[in-house]
């Protein structure tokens, strides 16, 4: 036996509206919109004849975003004191999730840490991805062995977002920084955040335009935030 579909309450299809249309859920959440002319724009194109109970709908969610909005300011005062880095020359090389492969970047590890050389390693459950600089790239491909590795990428840029301790125990800062990013139509190749430092790989041909949208983040949480 099969079921009715599930209607839509006037409320969710008014919070969904208003979700699809962000210039207009940031005005919301700020409290800079005609409450009467978004309830008639919404009547209009979701075919609802209830103007009443469409704006009450918009009021309770504002009244939602509120709390929505007072997070966003506790992500950009963050951004605020935060600063950018950039490396150029980085390789992404793939192995394999083999205890063989972790146990011979080992010797490497302790081999760069005397040279004072960065490599950061990501474990996953099919794969390892190792992001180091390209010149130590035929160092791991003999390290790990050929026969271990899945795939190389070349011609990266890391840049890192460098933010004060409060970015620990504050949530949604990356998700914010990944969607600037992914708006502005930048693949991100690799994201890896470790204690205050968040870090972006992308590719060299996005270089200069990620790293103009992550300082416009900064400078736009400098100039929302004050004090």
């Amino acid at each position: 036996m099969s079921r009715a579909p599930v209607r839509e309450s006037l409320a969710e299809k008014t919070r969904l509206y208003i979700d699809s249309h962000p210039s207009v859920k940031d005005c919301v959440a700020k409290g800079l919109i005609n409450y009467s002319s978004l309830s008639r724009t919404i009547m209009k194109e979701l075919d609802i004849d209830n103007e009443e109970a469409v704006m009450i709908a918009c009021r309770r969610y504002a009244s939602k975003l509120d709390v929505e909005y007072d997070h966003q300011m506790s992500i950009l005062s963050i951004l605020k004191d935060s600063r950018l880095e950039m490396r150029t020359k980085t390789c992404i090389i793939t192995a394999k999730n083999d205890w063989s492969v972790l146990h011979k970047m080992d010797n490497l590890f302790k081999d760069l840490w005397n040279e004072d050389s960065i490599m950061q390693i990501v474990q996953s459950a099919s794969a390892v991805t190792i992001i180091a600089d390209k010149m130590l790239k035929e160092r791991i491909i003999d390290t790990v062995g050929k026969m271990n590795i899945l795939k190389i990428r070349e011609n990266l840029v890391e840049i890192t977002v460098k933010s004060p301790e409060k970015i620990v125990e504050t949530s949604g800062v990356i998700a914010y920084l990944i969607t600037h990013l992914s708006d502005s139509g930048i693949n991100i190749e690799e994201t890896v955040s470790c204690h205050t430092d968040t870090v972006f790989i992308v590719g060299e041909y996005d270089m200069i335009n990620a790293y103009s949208v992550l300082t416009k983040c900064i400078q736009s949480a400098e100039e929302t935030v004050k004090g």
